[in-house]
């Protein structure tokens, strides 16, 4: 079977995409189309808010673009010292807590807590054991879409939270194009985000106009139409 996944590449330089690697094992023709574009937004208040660390109880990740942000600014700050040779890297105040939700930090030289944690309701309740409203605020750096489950949370128990948008998140520059270019016999969403970019290509040429939502999430099949 010919499967088209619409979703964000996850290599290594050692590995292919994981579930490209599953699919093939299984028999299976797999093809990977990324759905979502990024553009990182307003890096300089970023830098200032990272290396004043004193304003902020912790850290919180939530996606790799937002690490991908931070390692951004510490490569620009490591820039300006070259000439100097003076070391780069993110300020430690000695008390801080870096908590991590499905992402890796380990560029950024942090030892992370929550790692395994898996959701943001999960996160919610690590960091709700560990603080209280009397902490210096967290500091989380997000996505121009991120869910508001872990801020609700944190703001309802009266944990202090200060939010940063540091990536937009739009459509592929040539999804329509790619898209059109595949025949499938199965498209697979990964997030509601991949799901709401590609709709309005791929409804009208694979699927029929009565395909149901599937807890936010569209299994579509092509083979449906032919």
């Amino acid at each position: 079977m010919k499967v088209l996944l619409l979703k964000e590449p996850r290599e290594s330089e050692s590995e292919a995409d994981p579930y490209l690697q599953e699919l093939s094992s299984c028999g299976h023709t797999a093809s990977l189309i990324p759905v979502l574009s990024f553009r990182f937004v307003s890096l300089d208040e970023l830098s200032e808010r990272l290396f004043e660390p004193e304003r902020f109880g912790g850290l919180i990740f939530s996606s790799p673009r937002a690490v991908e942000a931070v390692k951004s600014c510490l490569d620009s700050q490591k820039h300006r010292h070259s000439e100097s040779g003076a070391s780069c890297a993110l300020p430690d105040a000695g008390n801080h807590l870096y908590f991590l939700l499905k992402c890796s930090v380990v560029d950024l030289g942090l030892s992370p807590l929550g790692e395994d944690t898996g959701t943001a309701d999960a996160l919610a309740q690590l960091i709700l054991q560990r603080e209280n409203q009397e902490m210096k605020p967290l500091f989380f750096p997000c996505g121009s879409i991120k869910r508001e489950v872990l801020p609700t949370a944190l703001r309802n128990n009266h944990v202090p939270l200060e939010t940063l948008t540091v990536y937009q998140t739009s459509e592929h520059p040539d999804l329509q194009k790619n898209i059109t270019e595949y025949f499938t016999q199965q498209v697979y969403f990964f997030a509601p985000s991949d799901s709401r970019f590609s709709n309005s290509c791929i409804s009208d040429k694979y699927c029929p106009p009565h395909k149901p939502y599937i807890n936010g999430e569209i299994i579509y099949s092509a083979s449906d139409d032919v």
